[in-house]
């Protein structure tokens, strides 16, 4: 248990507070820590429940009858002359019954007549306005990478002992991937994933890694605004972007094994076309660099009470830097941060927030920003230093069409050499990478519905019938390419 546990707490138990949250999942651990400070305190302990009532922690003593319910327990509170500390778990569904505001304003406004501090625990807790004034938090530490280590060995140990004194198989690189990836965690919770990855074959080998992510990721979620993915794609499933790969491979060391002398890569902005590939672009770098992908659904966040959209991202953000290293993938980012004027000012504190958090974020999480509409993205998000670099990705040139057709063939098992790929490339001038693709999913049920094999004649029959967004949207794509001339990195 941290020494700095025991000291934050006993100075907020000093400081005069009434209310204190303490959001967590270790109850056991928190009443551990009560029950090591309280004697310095001088006051006694006691632990409410909704199944049994009041008693006395510190002596083990026997629940008080009628004290069961909310109401009765801090009427019993507020009206006691006895200085005490009491921890009350699970109270978070009470919270915000208005018998249960006025008793524990009560109960705080006579703190100096009376030192009672109420100590409530829970997984998360959403106070009611009224309460903020006489309410601390405070958060119990995570272990460290010590502590961590030293679970997984007395995992191992315990497993060979249940194994007849077998040795659990690993190197030292896989063992401190797996400590790597249990940060972020409580030790329950750490123990518990370091025994799932021992237990099936008395090994710590990468393919225990993805999922222990998996399972982590499962824990840290918290209304699905991030959605997780390890198996993510590859480059190889990408045409083109080559000044991009060549810029990602470039980093990739420094970002996973940080050097002193060089700034670690914080992230990238991607604009261009709509279906140019920016998001499969965002999804390969993780694929690159061998990390999970976190993509963060702005539009999730956003909550009709004030403050709750921004404290919503705080704790994506916060989870995505418990999953790192990983990289962080938002999507049409416009859509989330472009300040519409009518929303009481949510959009221009989110992306506050989130600008706050690019500049101070030390974790190794890396952000691919996608956007499409480059006249709503605040100048804010765009100027230097916010990102590492903006790439423009723009429609692909006669040879990654090529590349593109024959990624999109082999990838439904058709022999790419059967095809007439540069009369296809040429009649898909001003075509995206989706648009492409699209074209050999229509070219298949024209096949299917000749009960023929694919050809190019299919392929390009289905060319000539569509229109592209080149065509339709010319305008808007010549405004867009002058923009990003002068202020962007062409993807390739």
């Amino acid at each position: 248990m941290s020494h700095d546990d025991i000291h934050d707490l006993e100075l907020l138990l000093r400081s005069h507070v009434p209310l204190l949250a303490v959001e967590t999942d270790e109850e056991q651990r928190v009443r551990e820590l009560f029950c090591r400070l309280i004697p310095r305190l001088g006051r006694p302990l006691y632990s409410w429940s909704i199944t049994d009532g009041l008693r006395r922690l510190d002596l083990e003593g026997p629940p008080m009858e009628g004290t069961a319910e909310p109401a009765a327990f801090l009427r019993h509170v507020r009206d006691s002359k006895q200085a005490a500390v009491y921890l009350v778990p699970d109270f978070h569904p009470y919270a915000g019954d208005p018998v249960h505001v006025r008793l524990l304003k009560e109960i705080a406004h006579g703190y100096t007549r009376t030192p009672r501090t109420l100590a409530l625990i829970s997984h998360r807790f959403e106070h009611p306005p009224e309460l903020r004034k006489f309410i601390a938090r405070f958060e119990p530490s995570l272990p460290d990478r010590e502590t961590l280590l030293r679970i997984v060995n007395e995992e191992a140990t315990a497993w060979a002992q249940r194994n007849g004194g077998q040795r659990v198989r690993t190197d030292r690189t896989t063992l401190e991937l797996l400590v790597r990836n249990l940060a972020g965690l409580t030790a329950w919770h750490a123990r518990r994933l370091a025994r799932s990855a021992i237990q099936n074959d008395g090994a710590i080998t990468e393919s225990d890694l993805p999922g222990v992510m998996e399972a982590k990721y499962e824990l840290l979620d918290r209304g699905g605004a991030l959605s997780f993915t390890y198996d993510t794609a590859r480059f190889s499933e990408v045409g083109g972007l080559r000044r991009l790969k060549r810029w990602l491979e470039r980093r990739r060391q420094v970002f996973l094994d940080p050097d002193a002398g060089l700034d670690p890569p914080r992230g990238i902005l991607l604009v261009g076309v709509q279906g140019g590939g920016k998001s499969l672009a965002a999804k390969a770098v993780a694929g690159l660099w061998g990390l999970p992908l976190l993509g963060l659904d702005m539009g999730t966040l956003y909550n009709k009470y004030y403050g709750e959209s921004e404290r919503n991202l705080r704790e994506s953000l916060r989870s995505a830097e418990v999953m790192a290293p990983c990289v962080l993938w938002i999507d049409e980012i416009e859509k989330a941060i472009a300040d519409s004027g009518n929303d009481g000012g949510v959009s221009r504190r989110m992306l506050g927030n989130l600008l706050t958090w690019m500049a101070e974020n030390r974790n190794h999480v890396f952000i691919v920003a996608t956007a499409n509409a480059i006249d709503r993205l605040p100048p804010e998000l765009i100027r230097k230093g916010r990102m590492d670099e903006i790439f423009f990705v723009d429609l692909p040139t006669a040879d990654i069409r090529e590349e593109i057709f024959r990624i999109h063939l082999e990838k439904r098992r058709l022999d790419a050499g059967h095809f007439d790929l540069p009369r296809l490339a040429a009649a898909a001038n001003g075509y995206s990478g989706a648009e492409i693709e699209q074209a050999v999913v229509s070219g298949l049920y024209l096949a299917r519905e000749q009960d023929a094999d694919l050809t190019t004649a299919h392929l390009l029959t289905e060319l000539e019938e569509t229109r592209p967004l080149s065509v339709v949207m010319r305008e808007s794509l010549e405004r867009l390419r002058a923009w990003a001339r002068e202020r962007t990195v062409p993807a390739d």
